[in-house]
């Protein structure tokens, strides 16, 4: 099963006409082309479960909130979707979206609770030999090019060393992993094996931040 290239020109050509004449005009097509995503999601998450523990799927909603955006465009063309970890001992999870041009899955902490993100800066803070370790791991090195996307500080957080060796962690305000996908890697019949790949990739970072978030800096358990 391969996502449809009529799924994604619908979505091209969402993204030229995003008004509400044109959506409803083109109503079934939309349908059509969810179908098709829904199928998609539905196949990623059968092969999730086989190596994780997932809680639950959320398929996002086409219709934008545009109260407080500038864009006033009522629609997303594309379509999104994330898998949530069963339990509070699994930490992390997993998004994908399919936009022309723009598609991209995800994993990982984009903006951490206040508390989740202070115990990260303190295991940083002591040793970060561990996150530098998954950081370096020929498999994350693949998918996700050895690094953590999100936004940063401009400088050190309140209580820790501008001149931290590891700074560059502590400055971090989220911990993701993003891979990005082609047109024709979307459309490719080996495009939900390849999701999948980088998926499992993930796992070593998830069990570590799991642990962390999990514990405290004695290692005592903490839920």
């Amino acid at each position: 099963m391969a996502f449809e290239k009529s799924s994604l020109q619908y979505l091209k050509e969402l993204k030229k006409n995003n008004n509400r004449d044109w959506f409803t005009d083109t109503k079934p097509n939309f349908k059509i082309a969810q179908d098709n995503a829904k199928e998609l999601y539905s196949l990623i998450q059968e092969r999730l479960e086989k190596h994780d523990e997932i809680d639950r799927f959320k398929l996002f909603r086409i219709y934008r909130d545009v109260r407080f955006s500038k864009d006033k465009t009522p629609y997303q063309p594309h379509f999104a979707g994330s898998f949530s970890r069963l339990g509070a001992e699994l930490r992390g999870g997993y998004y994908l979206r399919i936009r022309p041009g723009e598609s991209f899955l995800a994993g990982g902490f984009w903006a951490p609770e206040k508390d989740d993100l202070l115990r990260i800066r303190q295991e940083i803070d002591v040793d970060a030999s561990e996150i530098r370790a998954i950081l370096n791991d020929k498999d994350y090195i693949k998918h996700f090019g050895g690094k953590f996307e999100g936004e940063e500080l401009k400088s050190a957080p309140r209580g820790f060393d501008k001149e931290h060796k590891d700074i560059d962690l502590l400055r971090k305000k989220g911990f993701i992993a993003v891979k990005n996908f082609t047109d024709e890697e979307v459309l490719s019949k080996e495009f939900i094996k390849e999701v999948d790949k980088s998926y499992k990739a993930l796992r070593p970072f998830f069990n570590l931040f799991s642990s962390i978030l999990t514990t405290d800096l004695n290692g005592e358990s903490t839920i």
